[in-house]
């Protein structure tokens, strides 16, 4: 790693508490003035770091950095999690580790920064570094969500039950999985299923979650994103979802269905949905009790989607 990450990682692990530039020093086998300008350049990046003749450095409390530990304070449940400051994709580390053993129980995999987000459909999901949560939550098939569309719109719930209770903030669900605030997506829900294909059965439930808190600016093929804009920690968001969600794959079900449909942007819409290639407009008409959209075509056949891409026709 760069001495710029070496000295981040160590101001992260005594958060609060100085370390001289000399201990610094010796720790990167650097120079205290190369250390000094290394801390400049975190200060340039956003860092907000005290530093006090005869103390040395110290990250400042209001500092939104993520780790194991300031993501397991803002959590109830007790739960393994590991943390990257970059990876190409939490989904994709999410399989490696349960395809090693090392996901044996419940993993939430958490980053800084992805360099291959993934979407929905093939698509990317932008992950700029110190604007977004990006994690992924492994789950196993002891739980009531058995199948990709229930933990989809699962996910969705949880996003924003988390965000109305850390924010004043009401956002409303795209189906099957986006998260809007207004007209903007501002976030992203990616859920894999593992499978042991000797015995037939699914083994993990990967629960992927992008949200973009403060990402203003985006790449020229991302279309409707927007940011929650909102005075939040990504420890603390991160922490409500997971718990939030956690709370549905073991509890009420009926309750976490009927937020869903409670929180629907599109009930009642005239919609376009995509089969096999093929539009085709229709009306929205109910959430079923796992999450199919239910839908009424012009000539007045209902029919239930468990999958695939809609649009709003406004």
């Amino acid at each position: 790693m760069s001495l710029k990450s070496d000295i981040l990682n160590a101001l992260q692990q005594r958060t609060g508490a100085y370390i001289s530039g000399q201990e610094l020093a010796e720790k990167s086998g650097k120079t205290r003035a190369a250390v000094w300008k290394a801390v400049k350049q975190l200060e340039k990046n956003g860092y907000k770091i005290d530093a006090v003749t005869n103390k040395g450095y110290a990250l400042t409390d209001d500092n939104d950095f993520l780790n194991e530990g300031r993501i397991k304070a803002a959590m109830k449940h007790d739960v393994k999690i590991v943390h990257y400051s970059e990876i190409d994709s939490t989904n994709t580390q999410a399989k490696r580790l349960i395809n090693s053993g090392e996901a044996r129980e419940t993993l939430l995999v958490t980053a800084d920064r992805q360099t291959a987000g993934r979407g929905r459909q093939g698509k990317s999901f932008y992950s700029p570094s110190g604007t977004g949560v990006y994690m992924s939550l492994v789950m196993h098939p002891d739980t009531l969500l058995q199948n990709a569309v229930t933990a989809t719109t699962a996910a969705a719930v949880a996003v924003c039950r988390a965000v109305e209770r850390l924010t004043d903030i009401k956002p409303q669900i795209k189906w099957v999985n986006d998260v809007y605030c207004g007209e903007n997506k501002i976030c992203g829900i990616l859920t894999e299923a593992v499978s042991d294909f000797e015995l037939g059965v699914v083994t993990s439930v990967i629960v992927g979650i992008g949200i973009n808190i403060k990402t203003n600016s985006f790449p020229d093929d991302v279309k409707n994103a927007g940011a929650l804009n909102a005075d939040v920690k990504r420890a603390d968001l991160i922490g409500a979802v997971a718990d939030e969600l956690l709370g549905i794959a073991f509890g009420d079900y009926s309750a976490f269905i009927d937020y869903y449909r409670s929180h629907s942007m599109i009930l009642g819409k005239n919609i376009n949905f995509i089969e096999n290639g093929k539009v085709t407009p229709a009306t929205a008409v109910s959430i079923d009790e796992t999450g199919g959209l239910v839908v009424k075509t012009a000539d007045g056949v209902e029919k239930t989607l468990k999958s695939g891409e809609i649009s709003v026709r406004w």
